[in-house]
Parts: structure tokens; sequence; C-alpha cells
């Protein structure tokens, strides 16, 4: 009888996940694959994402268009996806696994670098232009709207005229490494609160920290 009671209880849980949508995420970190970019400023995406993975003793698996893994908390299921398209295709990725996931489009937030923010400023938005983010322009023409959530992270905008690929495709300097620890914990708690409290909730504690 208590097997019987489990497998009905079991069924049921799956169930109630099938029929709450709202309790699903995709969290989209971008950046460019390889060992090239593993630590420029483009790749912040990757790197808030990694460490949220190692925190929870998570690991990323390949799959179709990107490096994935699922993340619980707090009765939300997170699934958390770093393209393997390249930057300037990263919409690809996000639009498929959306659709594959069948994840509501207010429940994706898109983490990435912001040259027009001091280094290591979160700003979480709930919709907005790309704002020359050729990554973020990728995602808005693949799901035709603006109307997502983006999580920026800022890098800063130390370059000369004509220098901002290089700046962007950059390594850390020393003092961002240093500070860097302190920040990613930061992005981890912002990536949380956006599945268990919401956007708004969200952007009042971090917006600006």
């Amino acid at each position: 009888m208590l097997s019987v009671f489990r497998r009905l209880f079991s069924k049921k849980k799956v169930k109630e996940t099938e029929e709450n949508p709202m309790k699903k995420f995709l969290v989209a970190g971008l950046g460019n694959i390889g060992p090239k970019y593993h630590n420029t400023r483009h790749n912040i995406g990757f790197k808030v994402l990694d460490a949220l993975v190692k925190e929870a003793g998570l690991t990323f698996e390949t799959n179709k268009l990107g490096d994935l893994t699922t993340y619980k908390h707090k009765g939300r299921t997170i699934i958390l996806l770093k393209p393997n398209t390249y930057m300037n295709l990263s919409g690809k990725a996000v639009r498929y696994w959306l659709e594959k996931e069948k994840v509501p489009l207010e429940n994706l937030l898109v983490v990435t670098d912001d040259i027009n923010l001091p280094f290591g400023t979160i700003r979480l938005k709930s919709k907005g232009s790309a704002g020359g983010h050729n990554g973020l322009k990728d995602i808005e023409t693949q799901l035709q709207t603006a109307k997502y959530c983006r999580f920026r992270f800022g890098v800063g905008d130390e370059f000369g005229k004509g220098r901002q690929v290089d700046y962007v495709l950059g390594n850390w300097n020393n003092e961002e490494e240093a500070a860097m620890p302190e920040r990613l914990e930061k992005g981890i708690a912002v990536i949380k609160s956006f599945a268990a409290a919401g956007t708004a909730n969200t952007m009042n504690t971090f917006n600006g920290k």
C-alpha cells in the first residue's frame, strides 16, 4: 500500500510541474566558447553561471546549441544555459531552449556584460534596447521582442577610441580579479532572487549594488 501511495504521489508531483510552467526558468549567460575567451570581460555571463554551478556542486553537459544544467531553488526549476553559438548568434540557442522547455518569456533571464556600467555594478531590467550589444541584438531578433529580462554586469569603459572590441575581449585586470569573488556571489544571489522573488523585488534589492 505504501509503495502504491508513493507512486501516486510521485505522479502528482510530475503533473503539478508540467501544469505549472511559471515555476520553470531559463537563465542564459552570454559569452564566447574557447580557452582564449575564458577570462575576458565579454564572457561574464558564462562566469556568473559557472560560479553558481560550482557553488551548487553541479556540472554542465553539452547539448544542442549549448552547455546546460538544471538547478533547483525554493521549488523552482532553473535551466542554466551557456550558448555555444558564439556571442553574435546567442539568440538561436536561447529561442531553442525557451521553446523546448516551454519556459514563459517572462521567466527568461539573460546575463551579459555592459560597458556603460562601472565594473561590478548590477542592473536588472525587464526590457530594453540591445544597447549595441550583439548578443542581445540577436536574441531580440530571434524572439521578435525586446521584452525579456536581462541582468547587466558592468565591465566599465576604460578604453580609448576604437578600442572597444579589444577591451571587451581583453582579460580582467588585477584589481577586477581581486573584487570578482564578491561580485560573483552577488550575481548568484540575483539569479536566485529572480526565480524566487520575481523581477520587481530583485530590481529593488540589487540594482546599483
